[in-house]
């Protein structure tokens, strides 16, 4: 008998915590993809809100590695063929923050202008 009331306690804890699982899903962080493919960089131009959190999704999808490499915003990731990775912005003031393929110079930058 006290496994069952254990059971159903916990069961009626789930009940009311799922509202605020909701909740806090609706204000999740705004989510940019950019696409990179031996040496080209989609979109090349990604606008972002400034002054608020954002997570850029980061997807290879050509054959070879890739650097994901920003100066002024201090970032890189590298992804092998065909993975995926995300990075996380706190914030980014106005302005135009430019990023490039470390593996692919010859390829010409792309940039966030936050807005």
């Amino acid at each position: 008998m006290c496994a069952i009331g254990w059971l159903m306690r916990l069961l009626a804890a789930a009940a009311l915590m799922a509202p605020c699982q909701t909740a806090f899903a609706e204000e999740e962080d705004p989510v940019f993809e950019v696409h990179f493919s031996n040496g080209v960089v989609s979109p090349s131009v990604i606008e972002v809100p400034a002054n608020t959190r954002f997570k850029l999704e980061l997807h290879n999808d050509g054959s070879t590695p890739i650097e994901f490499e920003s100066i002024p915003l201090r970032k890189e990731k590298v992804l092998a063929p065909g993975a995926s990775s995300f990075l996380v912005f706190r914030s980014l003031r106005e302005g135009n923050y430019a990023f490039f393929d470390d593996f692919h110079l010859d390829m010409p930058p792309a940039a966030l202008v936050a807005r």
